[in-house]
C-alpha cells in the first residue's frame, strides 16, 4: 500500500495526508477509541467533517495515535508502515 522501501523514504505532504486519512479511518473502526480520539482532540463529528482536509487535523489524527504507544504501534501494522513513518507524517504536515 504504501512505499516502504526504507523509513527514510521521502515522505511528502501528499503521502503525510493519505496516512493521516487512513488513520483516521482505522481509528473510526471501534467506538471507544474514536470516542477517546474526540474527547482528547476536542473536534466534534460535524468539525472533523469539515476540517478533515486540513494539515493541522490530519496532524491531530496522528499525533493523538503518537501519544499512546498501543494505538500507534497497532495502527501502524492495520496499515503496514512502520510506526515512525506516522511520526514523521505528523511532523510533515504541522511543518
Amino acid at each position: 500500500m504504501y512505499d516502504t522501501n526504507g523509513k527514510n523514504s521521502a515522505l511528502d505532504s501528499t503521502m503525510a495526508a493519505r496516512l493521516a486519512l487512513d488513520a483516521l479511518a482505522w481509528i473510526l473502526t471501534d467506538d471507544i477509541r474514536a470516542e477517546r480520539f474526540l474527547a482528547l482532540t476536542g473536534l466534534t463529528p460535524d468539525r472533523l467533517r469539515t476540517q478533515v482536509g486540513d494539515a493541522g487535523t490530519q496532524a491531530a489524527i496522528l499525533g493523538f495515535l503518537e501519544a499512546y504507544q498501543p494505538d500507534l504501534t497497532a495502527c501502524a501494522a492495520a496499515l503496514e508502515v512502520d510506526p515512525a513513518r506516522l511520526v514523521a507524517a505528523r511532523m510533515v504536515l504541522e511543518s
